[in-house]
């Protein structure tokens, strides 16, 4: 039963009030949360400006505060992407499928007034069944931690408190999919089989694995997404980059996206293949408690000029589907992730690696993680309910 002590505030997400009250609610149960990265403010107001993330132009987005007394108590957004009715259903989304993401409650009641707010204004909208936490694409946040709440999240990854899943559990959502990262120590090399095959890769005259060319930056990235829209493309939760999307996307990462962490793969000079990791900004966030001023802008300047990281994430990489399960594959993968290991323990001092999100029935890369002897080190469910 929805507790009548809690009003459920719609907010005008197009104002910079609305934005702003939103993302300091939020950023209020981030630092009350252990292992909690606080990200720049910034940031997070940019992703809700209609004006500034492209996602909005094929997204029509709902914020909502919820109070008790006056007091914040929790907060959701519901989303209805026209991109994803497009998708196929046996994808994940589909017609009829709205989300639900940037999910924050203070307690049970709370929570259930929240999802009740997004499930009743995406039903208005036409929308038979609900995804979520999904904070608001897949290529964001996707997914509640389920597993791993005693380590703090790497670049790009959400981190959420452990009673989240009881509560949107408890609301009749059920697991509709399970995302995994793993985890590994660099430092040393890969097994024996992953060197032999690397070796043999590299005997090949056909194959070439070159890194991102900063000189020629906008094409590069341009054929990254391109390749990552191919491989994904069969995908559960795959939605297209737009080419907007995709102009956006170079733009934002140009500061995280350096030489020794990406490759692409080239096959008679034709880009078939690619992998990008990035060093964890969030180890100077913690830093400077995500906080530019007065001083924190200096640590991040330093730190982007030479981004020494303990940790190196992989977060995108991609084969054209032509060469999906195919032995050339699997050898590209390992070719990639062979060279980055190499040069971010020599240039950045990196020492752990993480791989994903990758899907739980993604076994080609499942495959990949255990034969270079990763481990899953959190685990991340999306949720579905039919409305």
């Amino acid at each position: 039963m929805i507790d009548a002590q809690v009003v459920i505030e719609p907010l005008d997400g197009k104002t910079k009030a609305g934005r702003a009250a939103f993302v300091d609610v939020g950023r209020r149960f981030a630092d009350e949360t252990p292992h909690s990265v606080p990200q720049l403010r910034s940031e997070q107001l940019e992703l809700l400006d209609p004006e500034r993330n492209p996602l909005f132009e094929h997204a029509d987005v709902q914020l909502f505060i919820a109070r008790r007394g006056g007091k914040p108590v929790g907060r959701i957004a519901a989303c209805v992407d026209r991109l994803m009715l497009e998708m196929r259903p046996e994808q994940g989304f589909g017609p009829g499928t709205g989300i639900f993401g940037y999910f924050d409650a203070e307690d049970q009641p709370a929570a259930e007034a929240l999802l009740a707010a997004a499930e009743d204004w995406l039903r208005a909208r036409g929308m038979t069944r609900v995804l979520g936490p999904i904070s608001l694409s897949m290529w964001e946040e996707p997914g509640l931690l389920v597993a791993g709440h005693d380590h703090s999240p790497t670049v790009l990854m959400g981190h959420h408190p452990a009673r989240y899943q009881s509560y949107i559990e408890s609301a009749g959502y059920e697991v509709a999919k399970r995302l995994f990262t793993y985890e590994l120590d660099v430092s040393e090399d890969f097994p024996p089989l992953v060197r032999r095959i690397v070796q043999s890769g590299r005997r090949n005259p056909r194959i070439c694995i070159r890194p991102v060319d900063h000189a020629n930056y906008t094409q590069d990235v341009r054929t990254v997404l391109h390749i990552l829209n191919d491989a994904w493309s069969n995908n559960w939760g795959f939605v297209p980059f737009t080419e907007r999307e995709i102009e956006y996307g170079a733009k934002k990462l140009k500061p995280l996206v350096r030489e020794e962490l990406t490759r692409i793969a080239e096959l008679d000079g034709k880009p078939v293949a690619f992998m990008l990791a990035l060093p964890d900004i969030n180890e100077p966030l913690a830093r400077i408690g995500g906080k530019l001023f007065p001083f924190g802008w200096i640590t991040m300047l330093r730190w982007l000029r030479k981004p020494r990281a303990r940790t190196a994430r992989v977060p995108l990489m991609g084969v054209l589907k032509e060469f999906h399960n195919s032995r050339l594959a699997s050898q590209l993968a390992f070719m990639m992730i062979s060279e980055i290991r190499e040069d971010t323990t020599r240039v950045n001092g990196t020492t752990r690696g993480e791989i994903g999100w990758i899907l739980d029935d993604n076994q080609g890369m499942i495959a990949i993680a255990d034969t270079i002897e990763s481990r899953i080190n959190r685990e991340y469910a999306i949720y579905r309910k039919t409305l």
